[in-house]
């Protein structure tokens, strides 16, 4: 049921105040980390438990001999991994992370609750290496971490007695503007076809991951593809200034920065970047636009909880504190915003509490798949029967429609493709993984669709490079992809391959 009937919120001379925006804030970031921390729960074991691609304790010995010491490790990497890093331990803080974000999706938040979700967080971040250097990473810890004073200390009710904090709703807009200005900025220094207007004829065929609608938006007329650069514009350079201004200008320009993120959501698998990105788009909104729209129970529920409002000067003055923190931290993400030599998803302090955001700096205009494949022939030459490793997102067989993935996040596919831009020499860790195929490891054949080889592990495995592009919808052949073999990538390797073993060895991946 649409609520339709006047409410405090609507009366004319009604102060703005947000204690919808601050329920619907929660719950979204709730959601968001439930999937986060499920991710974890699926694959944290495979990427970098005792016996995963990266593993933990090799890393932290790095980091140890790096810095001189675990004390200092723990500075520059806050993380509870210092302390306990098995894999048990891993799986222990995910299904925790994962327990405490359904309770705050149900509806149940404080301050003590959310600082956890946001320590959990971080430590799988810290301690995550290739796999969690993505931006939407520090954009969730720092997102996480100004949720902790939108609560109140104690009160777990979706309604409490406490306001939000003006303070905190402010630098919830202060966040969206860093993300959007700093992503539109990045993309206007880094690419004349974004500067042209023409970027969108190869994003949609060359982003990480693909989705079911993608290569619709690909095939649209040129025209509309322009038009799509040209909102990105509006939503990523213009409209981040009006989030700080009366609405209804702040309304409409967080309704315009929130379009472009259900546009990206779905056109692509983006992870959850888009769904997290609108969390801080919501403080663009005060009570007054959630009255229209939500059901007459929040509310008036809502409505009770203003009635009854106890103003906390505790609150208060840690919002004053927290804002002057972020002021400080602010000064040089702002100044990278400004510099010619911009830098993108970039943490500055060791808690990530601000960062500098960005995405697609570049787009590529040619999408290059590297493709794993097994053969149990007893050569690897040119007359042998090679089968390929599907993946559960990255495109393998030429038939087959892009899945629908985020807000889940295939980690492996992601490095995948970041990986078919360079070499495997650069990727070192994809010779662990080939290593794992010629053993039918069960934990890394779990970041794969499928395992070709179910009765015996191949003889050899290797990689290939192949160019793919869309096929035209309605083709005869009923093809979503053409694909060109490039070249091998990784050569054919095998368990009796001592250069390999050496190398593995060397890594400490071999014992």
């Amino acid at each position: 049921m649409i609520n339709s009937a006047a409410t405090i919120f609507r009366q004319p001379d009604a102060r703005p105040s947000y204690w919808l925006t601050r329920f619907v804030i929660l719950r979204l970031l709730g959601l968001v980390y439930a999937v986060a921390f499920l991710v974890a729960i699926n694959q944290l074991v495979p990427l970098i438990g005792a016996h995963g691609l990266l593993p933990l304790d090799i890393y932290l010995k790095q980091v140890t001999h790096s810095l001189g010491s675990a004390g200092m490790g723990f500075v520059r990497l806050p993380s509870i991994f210092w302390l306990w890093h098995s894999d048990t331990a891993l799986l222990t803080v995910a299904w925790l992370g994962f327990i405490l974000s359904l309770v705050v999706l149900a509806g149940y938040a404080n301050a003590p609750l959310m600082g956890v979700l946001w320590f959990l967080y971080m430590s799988i971040v810290h301690m995550g290496q290739d796999w969690y250097g993505y931006g939407w990473e520090i954009q969730l810890t720092e997102t996480g971490f100004l949720a902790i004073f939108l609560c109140p200390l104690l009160d777990l009710r979706p309604f409490p007695k406490r306001p939000p904090p003006l303070l905190i709703i402010i630098l919830f807009r202060w966040l969206i503007f860093r993300i959007m200005f700093g992503a539109g900025m990045i993309k206007w220094r880094g690419d004349r076809i974004w500067r042209e207007g023409t970027a969108l004829y190869y994003y949609f065929e060359t982003q990480p991951i693909p989705g079911p609608l993608t290569r619709g938006f690909h095939f649209l007329p040129r025209i509309w593809l322009k038009l799509g650069v040209w909102f990105n514009w509006l939503a990523e350079l213009v409209a981040p200034w009006f989030a700080f201004v009366p609405k209804p200008a702040r309304h409409i320009a967080g309704a315009i920065m929130i379009l472009l993120q259900l546009s990206i959501m779905v056109s692509g698998n983006l992870s959850f970047l888009n769904w997290l990105t609108i969390i801080p788009a919501l403080a663009c909104f005060d009570d007054s636009f959630w009255a229209r729209l939500l059901p007459a129970r929040l509310v008036q529920s809502a409505e009770q909880a203003l009635a009854q409002a106890e103003e906390s000067r505790p609150m208060m003055v840690t919002s004053w504190v927290v804002t002057a923190v972020v002021g400080l931290l602010s000064i040089q993400p702002a100044l990278n915003m400004l510099s010619s030599q911009q830098i993108m998803n970039t943490s500055f302090d060791p808690l990530d509490l601000v960062n500098t955001y960005g995405a697609f700096g570049s787009v590529g205009q040619e999408r290059y798949n590297v493709i794993f494949e097994g053969t149990s022939d007893p050569n690897p030459d040119s007359t042998a029967h090679w089968s390929p490793y599907l993946y559960k997102g990255l495109p393998v067989l030429l038939n087959q429609r892009p899945p629908q993935v985020a807000p889940y996040q295939l980690r492996l596919d992601w490095q995948m493709w970041f990986a078919s831009m360079s070499t495997a020499d650069q990727y070192p860790w994809t010779y662990n993984l080939a290593w794992k195929l010629l053993h039918n490891d069960r934990q890394t054949l779990a970041l794969f669709a499928c395992n070709p080889f179910p009765n015996a592990p191949p003889r050899y495995i290797h990689a290939v490079m192949y160019r793919y592009k869309f096929a035209r919808p309605g083709n005869p052949q009923g093809l979503y992809w053409t694909r060109e073999r490039i070249g091998e990538w990784m050569p054919p390797l095998s368990v009796k391959n001592t250069q390999l073993t050496d190398f593995l060895k060397y890594n400490g991946w071999l014992r």
